[in-house]
Parts: structure tokens; sequence; C-alpha cells
């Protein structure tokens, strides 16, 4: 939305401005923080507007952090990578917990289906190509004992 010409005190048009990025994804309210003070918005007027739309349900940020989830596990993420995105966008630590607990099965699984398309179920013949798909999975997010699995499975 362009934002010239526009008296950045108005809270109307502060809050033309949120809708707009709400209506194409979700977003938690420090990431919508972020955005307003990039755009030159008054902090104080931003704030007032976050917090209405936090109490009317507009900004969830439980909703946010569920769906933000479940996308970054559909690209082939680990827990401790999304935990790690979910922090940087402003997710208390303990709601990051609550939503990751997912059982070790399911993660097992996951990490699985992630080394055999990356991969396709090839093993490593040698120490550098263990090395190399270890790192993979690791920059991916996987915990240690996730990516051991895949080749105690294996071998």
């Amino acid at each position: 939305m362009d934002t010239r010409g526009i008296k950045k005190s108005d809270t109307e048009n502060i809050r033309r401005v949120i809708l707009g990025w709400l209506a194409r994804r979700d977003y938690s309210r420090f990431e919508l923080t972020q955005k307003l003070k990039s755009k030159g918005y008054p902090a104080e007027d931003s704030a007032r507007i976050l917090e209405e739309l936090v109490q009317t349900g507009l900004i969830n940020e439980q909703r946010f952090t569920e769906n933000y989830i479940y996308w970054r596990r559909g690209k082939g993420y680990g827990p401790l990578r999304i935990s790690m995105e979910l922090q940087a966008r402003g997710i208390p630590a303990e709601m990051i917990a609550e939503h990751l607990h997912i059982t070790d099965n399911a993660w097992l699984d996951h990490i699985n289906k992630v080394w055999q398309k990356h991969f396709k179920n090839r093993l490593p013949a040698d120490y550098k190509t263990r090395a190399r798909q270890i790192r993979f999975l690791n920059h991916r997010g996987f915990t240690r004992e996730q990516i051991e699995s895949v080749f105690d499975s294996d071998d």
C-alpha cells in the first residue's frame, strides 16, 4: 500500500495499513510493530491500534504460531529452526514449546521424509558424504538425536 501523502498520525490510515497486511497473512504483534516503525508511523498510535486488534482477535499469536509451525514444517524444517524463527518474531518461548510439542515419532517420521526427498534414499558412502547430509539436516533445524536416527535406522 502506498503511504506517500498520508498523514502519519491518522489512526484510520494505520488501521487500514495493518488490516491490509493481515488480509495477506497472519503476523505476530512484534512483526507488525516493526513494520509500522519502519514505515514511520507513531509508536503510540500504533501500539493503541495493535492492542485494539489483539482485543478483537484480529491479531492472535496462538493462531500465528500454529500456522507458522504448520507452514515451516511443510517446508521441511525441524523444531530447532522453527523455534528460533518464532523467537525472532517475538513469540514467547513457553508458547513455542507448547505448540512445538509434537511426539518424537512424528518428528522422526518428518526428518526421514525430508532426508529421503533431498537425498533420494542414498545412504552416505563415505565420511564426507555423511558429514554433508548431517550438515544439511542440522541446518534444517533437527536435533542431533533426530539426525542420528536417520542413519541408525538405515545401517
